[in-house]
């Protein structure tokens, strides 16, 4: 691959790095980025696709990459475009390339009034975390479900889930979306239904995680109050998305628009709709083709299965905290955002008002207090933004602004994002030896094979801190309170 968009290359300042447009780029490309934080990327590949998914048919704005990017499937994870949903007769591109194939990975964050001191025995309570919070890729302990309420819960998201049992009417207010994207008929294959019936309330496997933390630190005094956290407060952070079905329901739509396209020279084309694109993996269709709808509303559907499965692993969580810690086991949902998602959402370009595809992969939304979309209790502060580190180090609550809009489409980073491939970090790291060092740290881990710890070790895992200095450099997020590691839970 060309290492041309180094030659385009211009430092801006203030946390970004601009690559102009050259070769097929409709735009330029602006990554979250100083020439340090750069120098770290020892894999070109991410910045590569950076430079083609500005190519995107009918784009509008810059191509971004958030401050934890790295190499992904056709988008770079971290990688943010909008494309104008009015844009010719059908619209703008939509690419599941561009949201992924665990759609609607998010996290869910829930804060207790309680701190470490409250915990009777935090090994006994870390191992009924382990009973109760199934992890893995196969599914196994999920929820039953019948083939009704599965239609339901693809169909209601969270709403359905609390319908059933799982969950509170509350926590729908401080969800993003309140839990629930519109579908019309939320039509999946039968392959995604089959592994959609077994796998709710589970966490799966890779970097998906349960982690019990505290406030290690406050940085906004005020915005922590307001959201009622506190240092050494008991938080958690659930890290999940839709499990087997929304991977099948990405496997069935990128099948179907990859075979759209032939390869002509170094492009790849699609000739009825006029598409021609660099890479393979960026297969898209028109927003408003039947290919495109198809996609659009199968994704909800999947996004709305990720929030129940996000819903019933909460109650979970819910149920061994009341049983640990009695009164002092109530915990309440600040927030659950998507990080993986395509959304129609209005964004001024160059002045004019513009319907945007924007797709967020690896990214996150970090809308500001005045947003429309923001619900009561956060018209004063902004969106909370949940940042995960790595099991050893931290993880970060961030705020989007308190008005106006990012420049990045409202978004900003969803993590720490890899430094390490999953390939080299099992070839380089220790998990046995890994364990027993968190372990000695006072950070409890359970995890179902040795080889999952090593893939998801802190060395494999760029500097949180560094990702969210540049987040704000940029303006994209600002830092509220650092979390602390105590208990860890991963497939």
């Amino acid at each position: 691959m060309s290492e041309a968009w180094r030659k385009h290359l211009v430092d801006e300042g203030q946390g970004i790095m601009r690559i102009k447009a050259h070769g097929t780029m409709l735009t330029d490309a602006r990554m979250v980025s100083d020439k340090k934080h750069l120098a770290t990327h020892a894999d070109d590949r991410g910045h590569e696709q950076l430079v083609n998914i500005a190519s995107m048919p009918g784009i509008v704005g810059d191509a971004w990459a958030m401050a934890d990017w790295h190499y992904g499937y056709g988008f770079p994870i971290g990688g943010v475009v909008a494309t104008d949903t009015n844009a010719g007769e059908l619209g703008g591109a939509i690419s599941p390339g561009g949201v992924g194939f665990d759609i609607n990975c998010g996290v869910r964050f829930l804060a207790l009034d309680a701190t470490l001191n409250d915990v009777p025995n935090l090994k006994k309570l870390a191992s009924r975390l382990s009973g109760r919070i199934p992890a893995g890729g196969s599914g196994k302990g999920g929820v039953d479900i019948t083939s009704q309420q599965l239609t339901e819960l693809l169909q209601g998201g969270a709403k359905s889930a609390v319908e059933m049992g799982y969950g509170i009417d509350e926590d729908l207010a401080h969800l993003e979306s309140h839990g629930q994207l519109e579908t019309i008929e939320a039509s999946v294959s039968q392959r995604a239904v089959e592994r959609g019936m077994k796998s709710l309330g589970t966490l799966g496997s890779g970097n998906h995680f349960l982690e019990l933390q505290t406030v290690g630190s406050v940085v906004d005094e005020t915005t922590a109050k307001t959201w009622g956290l506190y240092e050494d407060q008991l938080v958690a952070m659930i890290h999940s998305g839709s499990r087997g079905l929304g991977h099948q329901v990405c496997t069935d739509h990128v099948r179907k628009l990859e075979a759209c396209y032939t390869k002509n020279g170094s492009m790849w084309e699609n000739e009825a709709w006029g598409y021609s694109l660099p890479d393979r993996q960026l297969a898209a269709a028109p927003f408003h083709s039947k290919e495109g709808e198809a996609y659009f509303d199968a994704m909800n559907a999947a996004a709305n299965f990720a929030f129940a499965n996000r819903a019933v692993l909460a109650d979970r969580l819910r149920t061994v905290l009341r049983l640990e810690l009695g009164d002092d086991g109530e915990a309440r949902t600040l927030y659950d955002v998507a990080h993986n998602i395509a959304k129609v959402e209005q964004h001024t370009i160059h002045g004019q008002s513009c319907s945007c595809c924007v797709h967020r992969k690896g990214a996150t939304r970090a809308f500001a207090a005045d947003h429309p979309e923001m619900s009561s209790s956060f018209a004063t502060t902004g969106q909370p933004v949940m940042v995960p580190g790595d099991m050893g180090t931290g993880s970060w609550l961030m705020a989007g602004p308190n008005s106006g809009h990012n420049q990045a489409f409202g978004s900003s980073c969803h993590g720490a994002g890899r430094a390490l491939s999953r390939t080299v970090a099992k070839r380089t790291i220790d998990g046995h030896a890994l364990k027993n060092e968190l372990e000695a740290r006072g950070i409890r881990v359970h995890a179902s094979t040795p080889n999952v710890l090593a893939e998801e070790a802190p060395d494999a895992y760029k500097d949180v801190d560094e990702v969210i200095r540049l987040t704000n450099e940029a303006g994209l997020a600002r830092p509220v309170v650092r979390m602390n590691p105590l208990a860890v839970i991963k497939g």
